[in-house]
């Protein structure tokens, strides 16, 4: 629960809060680590448990890869009540990896553990151990029962997982030649990017054109021997999930490399992006050619996002999706001239909720109530034109006549980068102005017309 990298680690409160009863509720400790890790297309990812851990929450995140399709396959050890009586849950596990091993013989296999193998006791990191030098690939612990804690804990124990055993275990590929004089290539590595509705994709020509090479996606369309290298890179940057923040820490501490936090949400966000890698590995030239791409790709997107920009001026947003997206798509709609009237912080950690006041102000509103119902109350109460959130929410706003953007890590759009700022420009001004919201309200016309055309 400790982070020191975390800036609300202080004096009088040494880490996060423990996991209270009730804490689990929208993503236990197995969902945030299976999350966190499932983007690695590659790997065979073996639930060690009951069938529906595996069902709750196999490809629940709109995650996409540019090649192997493996990570989508669900596989489990399927453990039932008389494998649990009779002690057979770590035949199970070895039988399974010997199965996956000669079916698919994927980069490698992560085996995580549920619940029931961590209350009754099953030796896996024995089985893992035996398994891994019997069929010749790795086979990697993710220790991450549901009652843990929350998905935030989930994330950082996946994290710690792969700095323990698998990043540092290659040496990258000889960097490519570069024919343009004075150009030299930098390695750098994306922590928290999950390649969602293919974000990732938006974002890695830019680093194409200005001479980074990015070693590992950690998780998004990554695969297990770019993980394996991340130790070299020359910069971090960490764009999602807080509870990684420690491998950004820890690559720094062990290998030097400086990181910094930031979004491709928008386009004030993203150039900051691009200007802060080109701070931390001091560069001159990569510092003119990232003032230069930006120039340009900010024009291009201006005059793509006009139009929408005009029609979404003074429009009001309420936006709920918690985590980083409580604070970087509060920039976002800034670039688009829409006010935001308040914005969730559900499962926000303290720099989350900071960044929200450093963008909205020391008045900002702040919602942690996930109940619909509330939900919809604070949406007329704020008087806003739009609900930006997660997929629950589509059915109780469209029930209640409310214009709503889906975000959710479900989706299958992405948002993220200067081509993600049109797409997102798009579909806000495709769900706030559409005249469906206009006419909802209205009467149906055959309850206007008199009965029978006017006939007595």
């Amino acid at each position: 629960m400790d982070e020191p990298a975390c800036a609300h680690n202080g004096k009088s409160k040494s880490g996060c809060a423990k996991p209270q009863p009730g804490a689990t509720q929208g993503g236990c400790c197995f969902d945030g680590a299976r999350n966190a890790l499932l983007p690695i297309a590659d790997v065979a990812h073996l639930v060690h448990g009951p069938i529906g851990c595996t069902g709750s929450s196999w490809d629940n995140r709109g995650t996409r890869s540019s090649g192997t399709d493996l990570y989508r396959i669900g596989m489990t050890t399927d453990l039932s009540e008389m494998d649990v009586i009779l002690g057979r849950g770590a035949k199970k596990l070895y039988q399974a990896i010997r199965r996956i091993a000669e079916t698919y013989r994927p980069a490698a296999v992560f085996v995580y553990v549920t619940c029931v193998p961590a209350m009754q006791g099953d030796d896996v990191a024995v089985v893992i151990k035996n398994a891994s030098a019997k069929f010749g690939l790795p086979v990697v612990l993710i220790d991450c029962a549901g009652f843990y804690g929350n998905k935030n804990l989930g994330n950082r124990i996946a994290g710690d997982a792969i700095y323990k055993y698998v990043i540092g275990t290659r040496e990258p590929d000889p960097p490519p030649k570069v024919e343009r004089p004075g150009i030299v290539t930098h390695d750098v590595n994306l922590i928290g990017e999950w390649n969602v509705g293919g974000e990732f994709w938006n974002v890695a020509p830019l680093f194409d054109r200005l001479g980074l090479r990015i070693l590992c996606t950690f998780s998004g369309d990554a695969r297990f021997r770019e993980a394996q290298t991340m130790h070299r890179a020359e910069a971090n940057m960490v764009v999602c999930s807080k509870a990684m923040l420690h491998v950004a820490r820890r690559l720094k501490e062990e290998y030097g490399a400086p990181y910094f936090e930031g979004s491709f949400y928008g386009m004030a966000d993203t150039s900051a992006a691009l200007r802060h890698f080109a701070k931390l590995l001091a560069d001159p030239i990569l510092d003119s050619r990232s003032e230069e791409l930006i120039e340009q790709e900010e024009a291009r997107v201006r005059l793509a996002v006009e139009p929408y920009r005009q029609r979404l001026t003074g429009k009001r947003a309420l936006i709920f999706s918690g985590g980083y997206k409580s604070w970087s798509l509060v920039s976002a709609m800034k670039d688009l001239g829409v006010e935001v009237v308040a914005t969730g912080i559900e499962k926000s950690t303290e720099e989350d909720k900071a960044r929200i006041h450093a963008l909205m102000g020391p008045d900002a509103r702040l919602i942690s109530d996930n109940d619909q119902t509330a939900l919809i109350a604070a949406f007329h109460a704020f008087k806003a034109d739009i609900l930006i959130a997660g997929d629950r929410y589509i059915y109780p706003a469209w029930k209640s006549g409310i214009p709503l953007l889906d975000v959710d890590h479900v989706r299958r759009i992405g948002y993220a980068g200067y081509e993600g700022m049109i797409e997102l420009a798009r579909n806000l001004d495709r769900a706030a102005n559409s005249p469906v919201w206009r006419d909802i309200g209205k009467a149906p016309p055959w309850r206007a017309a008199p009965p029978f055309g006017g006939l007595a």
